[in-house]
């Protein structure tokens, strides 16, 4: 009898356009061979270059979705996105400080790619203070490092630099993902709790259809320890998946970048 497959969980929010959040987060966890289970924390209405309505999914609803899922299915890993409320931040860190959920992948999703702010400052600084010290891996871009250090971080030399405040934040790891730097390589920052610095990289891709990289990256890592990797070999092997969805990306005419290549080719 064939074992059971590796369960993955995200708990994030829905992208209608099926490029970022839940919808990328699903589709990475079935090409990398792990069933996903999913907790909904808010739906949106967006179109390319705009998030037009958002509407967090209430704390009773989220916390109802979260007890049927770990009273039904093994979970091995957890992937966190954008979480609508400090009171969802709280009720999702305790899920994993009573051990009810492993330690998470944590996607601040604080500010997107063209710096464009997504949460307030009450639901950061609950994350910062029940969630991040709490976490396996946590996935910042470039300009989340900045926020979160109160550092001028432009490039990977600037996350280095920033290391010693990156390690205050509590996580395990922290991968600072430099993707949008442009570059011979695309260079992510890898800061463990003891402050070592170590460099992922991969080519460079060139392509707009980006959209939703942030997402994917952080649910391959998710998955890859799901699967038994540590979380340094997980973010090596999620940033070569992700290296190859961006190249495959294959988009014209949509007024906006477009959706990173989930599909595999058959």
């Amino acid at each position: 009898m064939a074992a059971n497959p590796s369960v993955a969980l995200t708990i994030s929010a829905h992208d209608p356009l099926g490029g970022a959040g839940l919808a990328a987060d699903l589709t990475t966890f079935a090409a990398l061979g792990v069933h996903g289970a999913v907790a909904v924390t808010a739906v949106t209405a967006q179109r390319f270059g705009s998030v037009d309505r958002v509407e967090p999914t209430s704390l009773e609803l989220l916390e109802a979705q979260l007890d049927g899922i770990v009273a039904s299915l093994p979970i091995a890993a957890v992937k966190i996105g954008l979480l609508g409320s400090p009171e969802a931040v709280t009720l999702v860190a305790d899920r994993v400080a009573t051990g009810q959920l492993p330690a998470p992948v944590v996607d601040p999703v604080l500010i997107d790619g063209r710096g464009k702010r997504f949460v307030g400052s009450d639901i950061e600084a609950a994350m910062r203070d029940r969630l991040f010290p709490l976490a396996a891996v946590l996935t910042p871009n470039l300009g989340e490092v900045a926020v979160l250090t109160g550092t001028d971080v432009v490039s990977p030399e600037d996350v280095k630099a920033a290391a010693e405040p990156l390690t205050r934040l509590g996580a395990g790891l922290v991968i600072a993902t430099g993707g949008a730097a442009p570059g011979a390589l695309a260079v992510d920052v890898a800061v463990t709790a003891d402050g070592a610095v170590s460099l992922v990289e991969a080519p460079w891709i060139d392509t707009p259809h980006v959209r939703g990289s942030g997402c994917t990256f952080a649910a391959a890592t998710a998955a890859r320890i799901a699967l038994g990797d540590e979380p340094l070999e997980a973010v090596a092997r999620a940033k070569r998946f992700v290296s190859g969805r961006l190249a495959a990306s294959r988009w014209t005419g949509l007024g906006g970048a477009g959706p990173v290549a989930h599909w595999m080719d058959p």
